[in-house]
């Protein structure tokens, strides 16, 4: 029987890696996102392989979140797998000079849309006492490092409520699991930066993570047998040892 998965964050990054992942393996696609066109074009190059259904609103606003879940169409309500991957980090201060409006932006994104998300989605995995959610992480949640913070505390509240649900959600036999990728080469830096030229230097000097070394293993973990939850991953490049320690060549 082919299963449905639901992607947020899907217009770039981690979430399209992730789409196309799945896509190949035949699975069906709710691909969900701000940026419309994005998700038309995606949509397009990704029916080619399964079929795909777009949901465009932002997961910080509740009411819109469950209102597109809700507006499914049948052949697609049944969502077998959430992986909640929406989420951003902005700017990089001392906690004695960071922006409300940035700290606003984290929790509401990373920590407040992931748990709307999972509401809207989770009574029916209940209901049919099957399911399967992966929450994107970041290796921000194991350790906290200088300027970090929010965006350590929006991650380590990623790790404390996929815990939790894996708790409340064990007695109807669903999954839940966490992957937490370190340096991820994405539009992460733009948007931490907001275009600042510091966000050109991220990357350089070193082979990060590329958003497909990540989707390859959430495919992984989704694809275990019935027996087997992948829990929490760790994964990092190879010249990263730790969120501070990164082995650069110039």
């Amino acid at each position: 029987m082919t299963k449905i998965a639901l992607i947020t964050g899907a217009t770039s990054g981690i979430g399209e890696a992730t789409a196309y992942e799945f896509a190949k393996q035949g699975i069906k696609l709710i691909l969900c996102g701000r940026r419309l066109e994005r998700l038309n074009t995606i949509k397009t190059a990704l029916e080619k392989l399964t079929d795909v259904h777009i949901l465009n609103f932002d997961v910080r606003d509740k009411k819109t979140t469950f209102n597109a879940i809700e507006s499914l169409p049948d052949d697609f309500k049944t969502i077998d797998i959430l992986i909640n991957n929406a989420g951003n980090a902005h700017g990089l201060d001392p906690v004695d000079k960071g922006s409300l409006d940035d700290w606003d932006a984290m929790l509401d994104i990373n920590v407040k849309g992931l748990l709307y998300v999972s509401k809207a989605v989770i009574p029916q995995m209940t209901e049919r006492k099957s399911g399967h959610i992966i929450n994107i992480g970041s290796s921000a949640g194991k350790e906290v490092y200088p300027k970090g913070n929010v965006y350590c505390g929006s991650k380590h509240a990623v790790l404390a409520i996929t815990e939790g649900m894996r708790i409340d959600l064990n007695p109807y036999g669903i999954k839940v699991g966490a992957i937490n990728p370190g340096l991820v080469e994405t539009e992460f830096s733009q948007v931490r930066f907001k275009g600042d030229k510091i966000a050109d230097s991220v990357y350089k000097g070193f082979k990060a993570l590329q958003a497909k070394d990540v989707a390859e293993v959430i495919y992984f973990a989704i694809s275990r047998p019935a027996h087997v939850n992948i829990a929490d991953v760790l994964m990092f490049c190879t010249a990263q040892a730790s969120s501070t320690i990164v082995k650069k060549e110039f």
